[in-house]
């Protein structure tokens, strides 16, 4: 018999998590209200006594739905924002509903196996050495969090300072990356205690600059380093170029670590793969699998080569924990409570295999080629970056009539393609990410533009 304290709500929420799937092919994908007027429609009083939980679940619904934004809709281009793949998004809810807190292999050992199981797959799938570390974790900002607190512990370690003392007194470590890094890094370096980087020029399309690496690495050679580089610029798309910047970088005994957050996905397709070629070379690596992979928020991965280094850098130990000697999940991120993100993920894979992964890479490259092109053919419009991945970043002459198109496309609805600066130009760009996406997606938002820039 199913218990009736979970089978109301749960069918509610069922019915209202379909009608909103429902919804997207034809709701505008901006928001239709404010966050003050959700907030008012939720109610500002809490309630003296008890309210029954179906009811709460169809208030949440019935109040948030015109503050939502359809970020799963194929016509969403904004950030670098996927969907979820239905198979995903079904384990998402098995999940929530087993409920596990997944750090410990004896305690959790269904979700550990699922996580362990996806690892596996993933650096396969990515190219990455097999036997790596393989944390999953908030989001790209944390995977790059870990990896750097892999990077930070092992560089002192090999100086001979234990971490366990504190950073006061310690070695001082440098820091070097391109002038384009993602804000996530600078983000986790300052949680870490660690310097801002010394930037490294980069060339037109934002890829760091082999001969600007090398300069920077024999001013300082014996110096304690951690390399930044990138899979997937912000705007351009581009790879740093992997194997000579990492050859430079070991030469110093640097430990170099590569933002892939959604670039790192071009290693799953044999179309793409020469863009990441030579990133295995790397000493440890974040992506996000909801972005490219499109599994539900949220979902981190960090993978670093030398499982001691994680382990060092992330485990935890107490009297009342139960470890394993295979290891544990708490001992590769950095959280002691988290939910089994790596269900989700193992899902997509298993759903879609190794060809539907390249697929949907393939695919998501399309439709950016589709929109560039579509693009440079209007009058006045230029494509700024080379289109070799997923992004495209248009200029619309003036930064005026720029921002312009950028704020008539977020007011008319029909798509969402965010603004920016890349190069001391305003710039609309678009980030095709979303598995979702069909031609017909493409052909209405690409309309949409035309109506924006008065083409």
């Amino acid at each position: 018999m199913r218990d009736p304290l979970f089978a109301l709500p749960l069918a509610r929420a069922h019915e209202h998590a379909l009608a909103w799937l429902d919804s997207l092919d034809d709701r505008p994908v901006s928001a239709r209200s404010d966050a003050d007027a959700v907030g008012t429609a939720l109610g500002q009083t809490l309630p003296e006594g008890p309210t029954p939980p179906e009811d709460v679940v169809d208030l949440l619904a019935a109040a948030c739905d015109p503050g939502l934004v359809a970020m799963p809709s194929g016509r969403f281009f904004g950030f670098v924002i996927g969907g979820a793949q239905p198979a995903a998004l079904a384990a998402d809810w098995l999940v929530s509903a087993w409920d596990q807190n997944a750090i410990l292999r004896k305690v959790t050992p269904a979700a550990t196996a699922v996580e362990e199981a996806a690892a596996t797959w993933l650096l396969d799938l990515l190219g990455l050495p097999s036997g790596s570390g393989v944390g999953f974790v908030t989001g790209a900002t944390m995977a790059n969090f870990t990896g750097l607190a892999a990077a930070r512990g092992e560089l002192l370690r090999v100086a001979g300072w234990d971490l366990a003392r504190g950073l006061a007194g310690s070695p001082p470590l440098r820091v070097l990356a391109g002038r384009e890094r993602h804000l996530s890094v600078e983000v986790a370096l300052r949680y870490l205690g660690l310097p801002a980087p010394v930037l490294v020029d980069v060339d037109e399309q934002g890829r760091v600059l082999p001969d600007a690496l090398r300069r920077a690495l024999a001013e300082a050679p014996d110096q304690p380093t951690i390399v930044l580089l990138q899979a997937g610029n912000l705007h351009s798309g581009a790879c740093d170029p992997f194997e000579e910047c990492i050859a430079s970088a070991h030469e110093h005994s640097a430990w170099v670590h590569v933002d892939g957050a959604f670039g790192l996905w071009a290693a799953a397709s044999p179309s793409y793969r020469d863009l990441t070629r030579g990133v295995d070379l790397a000493d440890s690596w974040a992506t996000d699998a909801h972005k490219t992979l499109n599994v539900p928020y949220d979902c981190g991965i960090v993978v670093v080569r030398d499982r001691a280094a994680l382990n060092a850098a992330m485990g935890a130990q107490g009297d009342y924990l139960i470890p394993d000697a295979a290891g544990d999940p708490i001992d590769r991120v950095p959280e002691m409570s988290r939910r089994s993100r790596g269900v989700p993920v193992w899902a997509a894979l298993r759903a879609s295999g190794r060809n539907g992964v390249a697929d949907l890479v393939d695919r998501l490259c399309r439709h950016a080629r589709t929109f560039a092109d579509a693009l440079a053919e209007m009058p006045g419009v230029e494509i700024l970056n080379d289109v070799v991945f997923t992004q495209v970043c248009v200029s619309f002459g003036s930064d005026e009539r720029t921002q312009a198109v950028v704020d008539r496309m977020l007011t008319e609805g029909t798509a969402w393609t965010s603004g920016s600066r890349w190069r001391d130009r305003a710039v609309l760009r678009i980030a095709v990410s979303n598995a979702g996406t069909t031609d017909e997606d493409v052909a209405r938002s690409i309309e949409a533009l035309r109506r924006a820039a008065g083409a």
